[in-house]
């Protein structure tokens, strides 16, 4: 179930544009034209009502199960339509479509840049307890394959975002499910994951920066196993 946000403050601009810096109207003159104008006002409402959607978490006014997957299917359609070139052209960046359009949108602004859900980067409340034998064995064997198989990435040689980000994403998700217990190199995991989130799809970590990754993430999973010692 989706959250009931306040229409109110979902107001895009759509047939015509009216920049907030020049005050210069902008009128589509063809039909592609509108469809991109028609992409950048989505783009416009869905860094609105994620703005909205964190407010509304902040205050404990969600179940977390809807934030999580409402947050979730909003930055699928970020991205999704951002990865057109057009659209990703006329766009140029976050800030600076946010002063084009006098946004004020500083909480939506730090979950796109990180790129997960609030859930997701930080341990569950709903972390398996290790009263409850049978589930647990089950979660810790997959945490242990998503690093398993983010590692054999890196050594084949997947170096670009598209490749390496998807898989990064499993492992943090897999590990809060097992321990809401901080431990050491948990926070390289977050920070490798924001930092793959900056980078264009097809981008890819360099040499250096892919033995660092392989020596962070390494030294993650000894810290995970650590925790279930």
């Amino acid at each position: 179930m989706s959250p009931k946000l306040p229409q109110e403050h979902i107001v895009f601009p759509n047939e015509q544009y009216v920049s907030e810096q020049t005050g210069e109207v902008k009128l589509a003159e063809s039909r592609a034209e509108r469809d991109l104008q028609d992409s950048l006002a989505e783009v416009f409402s869905i860094i609105v009502t994620l703005d909205e959607l964190e407010r509304a978490y902040l205050k404990d006014a969600i179940p977390e199960t809807d934030y999580t997957e409402t947050c979730d299917r909003l930055l699928k359609q970020y991205k999704a339509i951002l990865s057109d070139e057009g659209v990703a052209r006329e766009f140029v960046d976050l800030e600076t479509f946010k002063n084009e359009w006098d946004m004020e949108v500083p909480r939506a602004t730090e979950r796109l840049r990180i790129g997960l859900p609030s859930t997701v980067t930080a341990p569950s409340h709903n972390a398996s307890s290790s009263g409850n034998n049978g589930t647990n064995g089950t979660l810790i064997l997959e945490a242990t394959q998503d690093f398993i198989t983010f590692l054999d990435a890196l050594k084949l040689g997947l170096l670009a975002k598209d490749q390496l980000h998807p898989l990064l994403s499993d492992v943090i998700q897999s590990v809060n499910k097992v321990t809401d217990r901080d431990f050491d190199g948990r926070g390289k995991i977050v920070q490798w994951l924001i930092a793959l989130n900056q980078m264009k799809a097809t981008e890819e970590v360099s040499e250096d920066q892919a033995r660092e990754l392989e020596l962070d993430m390494n030294s993650a999973y000894q810290g995970f196993k650590a925790t279930l010692a």
